[in-house]
């Protein structure tokens, strides 16, 4: 079997990640990767720069996109789709109404922080390309207003996950449409870092296995194609069980680093040979 260096997990500066798509692909390629995969946040914007340096640098770049979503039971998760039609018509229906979604819970959110004390608005906020404004660019702007010392303080119970800010209503769409607009565009869905799942028991343990299981056996009827089963917020033991998940329910293992930063080297280490 011949081995590939591969990474399946992988932001730009489409949605919240610190690189332009050229510029992950030509790191990708210095680093020996066979293949990636670009997963921005609610868009495929990122996608036609990133082809056409995968073309000319002759590197595989699998075309993705990343969703938040809730289950039936209002469990957050997210959703990967890999090798989908970025030109289809309802994926990109369905991706504009995400960021419309997105864009009414930030504005309620700015009027909560303020009520709550912090002058924080738009204005302050440095979005990233098509003015993607999200929770680290929030989090940036309570640094920069001198609010918190370390932008992981902004999702303390004092700022983002504050009781007044969960109660704003969630702009996430169902699981099982975001599977479906997804299969639709000619790709396969795969549940995202599934150790990060929340509500579902303390992450690693039995209960949480137990619930995890039933929440993937759902989404397997919904047309869930696959599991990433390594993720750094996942250790050998967790991923050896998400694996024994995925072989359950017939699904694809993936693996991927959760990139958001500038230098993929960062990410290196996550990377797999298979």
């Amino acid at each position: 079997m011949n081995d590939f260096k591969v990474d399946y997990h992988i932001h730009t500066t489409a949605s919240d990640g610190k690189a332009r798509p050229t510029e992950i692909v030509k790191q990708a390629k210095d680093l020996d990767y066979d293949i990636i995969a670009i997963t921005d946040h609610d868009n495929v914007d990122g996608m036609q720069e990133a082809m056409i340096a995968a073309e000319a640098l002759e590197i595989r770049v699998v075309p993705g996109v990343e969703i938040a979503v809730e289950t039936d039971e209002g469990i957050g998760l997210h959703m990967l789709g890999y090798y989908i039609d970025i030109h289809s018509e309802q994926l990109r229906s369905f991706l504009r109404d995400l960021i419309e979604r997105r864009k009414n819970y930030n504005n309620q959110l700015f009027r909560t922080l303020q009520n709550m004390g912090y002058d924080i608005s738009e204005s302050d906020v440095r979005p990233g390309k098509n003015n993607f404004i999200g929770k680290p660019q929030i989090a940036g702007a309570l640094l920069r207003k001198g609010y918190i010392t370390d932008e992981r303080q902004a999702y303390g119970p004092e700022f983002l996950r504050s009781p007044q800010c969960q109660k704003i209503p969630s702009p996430k769409p169902a699981a099982a449409d975001a599977i479906r607009v997804i299969k639709e565009a000619g790709g396969t869905a795969v549940l995202a870092h599934p150790i990060q799942t929340r509500g579902i028991g303390r992450p690693g343990s039995e209960e949480f296995f137990a619930n995890i299981d039933k929440i993937i056996k759902q989404l397997k009827i919904q047309g869930l194609g696959g599991l990433e089963c390594y993720h750094p917020d996942q250790n050998a033991e967790e991923s050896g069980r998400f694996v024994e998940l995925a072989e359950k329910y017939h699904l694809h293992i993936t693996r991927g680093s959760d990139f958001h930063g500038s230098d993929l080297a960062e990410a290196d280490e996550t990377a797999e040979y298979r």
